[in-house]
């Protein structure tokens, strides 16, 4: 069922047994996954249909220390969230990435990769991709020409991707959720706070607006808060009367932790001759499209302390004319989203013969307590303080960079395969510089942080907020660590696990 909240009388009461706040990947996944249950589910969107620009400008926000997106144009605010320009990529985190490693300050999940797989296996689904099979042997089996580079495997290993159409998730879904008879989805509802009781122990309800300026009220026996890492942080820290730190804040933990991943060219690859790479080139195998990214074994980052990462194949030689992509995003919101949405896959193309190619990084952030989001003193349209971001690195950072790459042009060498050229910024000694030729990946991650300590992360094991007996934080916020892929994925499968918790508990 579907509701426009503006079409509501002022002051209206919307009650159900559980809200998802934020109707994007995390959210739309949750709700798909309780309508076979009868329960009377409320889904509040924030905006409406399409991307518009007064809605988007809501997320207007300031980078305060580097360069950064647009963070209007970094969140989408409309029914599917950020599915609505994502490119497709999906990939499971690493076994590494779930445990507490040493040379990594605040790292360790409260579980294994083993124990995700199932819900991983499920997310697939919701995400238009084929079999859950990230293991590169199954590729090679499907297809005699696909062959990993033979490298050491206990250094460097093939880490396969699959590619989603990509799922526009507001258009696949919308259909299902709008004809379902126990799921509620108002549009232009706009949580603007969060009301605990008196005690600050539990959730009594929240204060919607819409762009019209009413105002309404809604009530659930269970809450889970699903904008993105930013916004839910920024509307944590707003809900302040009652809490003055903002809600799940006793500790100073909430928007901390702020994570990325980054995204820069590093090096360049001259092989002896023309590599069979079609492995890691090429877009689609059958039905299902995917490929493989040159990839730093677990046992390999604990040997060097080093954060996980991975490189891909770009044909053709470094130009001298690397830019970062923060440049090429303007502030309007509108046109960036149709950029995104306009990019494909080029299908079954032939990759070329080259000997020469840029290395393209993807690697994971440090989780540093200092790399947040905070409020600003200036407010929105609708009264709710504006979400600035201070994106801070540590040394950790770099260095990971520039030994993976320095690994890789061991591994090459040895195998009598090329050599590799590192970019000068890699070569610059200092872990603390970094070029303007850096980009992210659009990856919000942390800042609601998961562990069993409340001294130590927002959310308990299961999503639930510390302290709190009603609220529950889904999507990229819960993230202790980032890993090296893009985090759409992982979203789903632990919004899909934070669902199961939930209807048991109902």
């Amino acid at each position: 069922m579907h509701i426009d909240a503006r079409t509501l009388e002022a002051g209206a009461l919307i009650e159900g047994d559980l809200c998802i706040i934020g109707a994007g990947a995390a959210g739309i996944s949750m709700a798909m996954e309780w309508l076979p249950t009868g329960r009377r589910v409320i889904l509040l969107e924030g905006g409406g249909f399409n991307v518009e620009l007064r809605m988007q400008a809501l997320y207007h926000g300031e980078s305060l220390d580097r360069p950064y997106y647009p963070l209007q144009s970094a969140t989408l605010h409309y029914f599917g969230g950020t599915t609505g320009h994502w490119a497709g990529f999906c990939s499971p985190f690493d076994p590494i990435d779930f445990e507490k490693r040493d040379w990594v300050p605040h790292s360790g999940w409260p579980f294994n990769r083993a124990h995700l797989d199932p819900f991983y296996a499920r997310a697939n689904r919701y995400l238009e991709l084929g079999p859950y099979e990230y293991d590169a042997a199954y590729w090679e089996q499907q297809d005699a020409e696909v062959r990993r580079l033979p490298l050491d495997a206990a250094t460097f290993y093939p880490k396969m991707w699959q590619f989603s159409p990509p799922t526009r998730m507001g258009t696949v879904y919308r259909e299902p959720i709008v004809q379902a008879k126990n799921v509620h989805l108002y549009t232009y509802a706009r949580v603007v706070e969060i009301v605990p009781n008196e005690a600050v122990s539990a959730i009594d309800g929240l204060r919607v607006k819409t762009i019209d300026g009413k105002e309404h009220r809604v009530r659930a026996r269970q809450y889970v808060l699903a904008c993105g890492a930013i916004h839910n942080a920024r509307l944590l820290l707003a809900s302040n009367r009652r809490a003055q730190a903002g809600i799940g804040n006793d500790h100073d933990l909430v928007g901390r932790y702020f994570m990325e991943h980054f995204e820069i060219t590093a090096a360049q690859v001259a092989f002896e001759k023309a590599p069979a790479a079609k492995l890691y080139l090429f877009p689609a195998l059958g039905k299902t499209r995917a490929r493989a990214e040159m990839a730093i074994s677990g046992n390999t980052q604990r040997q060097q302390k080093i954060l996980n990462g991975t490189a891909s194949f770009q044909p053709g030689a470094l130009t001298g004319r690397e830019q970062s992509r923060f440049a090429s995003f303007s502030a309007d919101a509108e046109a960036n989203v149709k950029e995104w949405q306009a990019k494909k896959w080029a299908g079954n193309r032939t990759p070329p013969p080259e000997v020469v190619f840029r290395m393209f990084t993807r690697q994971e952030q440090s989780p540093n307590p200092e790399s947040r989001i905070v409020l600003g003193t200036e407010k929105d349209e609708l009264g709710m303080p504006r979400a600035n971001l201070r994106w801070r690195f540590t040394p950790l950072d770099k260095r990971s960079i520039r030994t993976f790459y320095e690994l890789l042009g061991r591994e090459l060498g040895r195998a009598g395969l090329g050599r590799v050229q590192l970019m000068d910024w890699l070569l610059d000694g200092d872990d603390n510089a970094w070029p303007n030729i850096l980009s992210g990946g659009w990856h919000h991650m942390g800042t609601a942080r998961m562990h069993e300590d409340p001294k130590q992360g927002v959310v308990d094991p299961n999503g639930k907020v510390h302290g709190i007996a009603n609220l529950f934080v889904a999507g990229g916020a819960v993230y202790p660590t980032g890993g090296a892929v893009n985090p759409t994925l992982t979203v789903v499968a632990m919004a899909l696990r934070l669902s199961d918790h939930l209807r048991q508990k109902a």
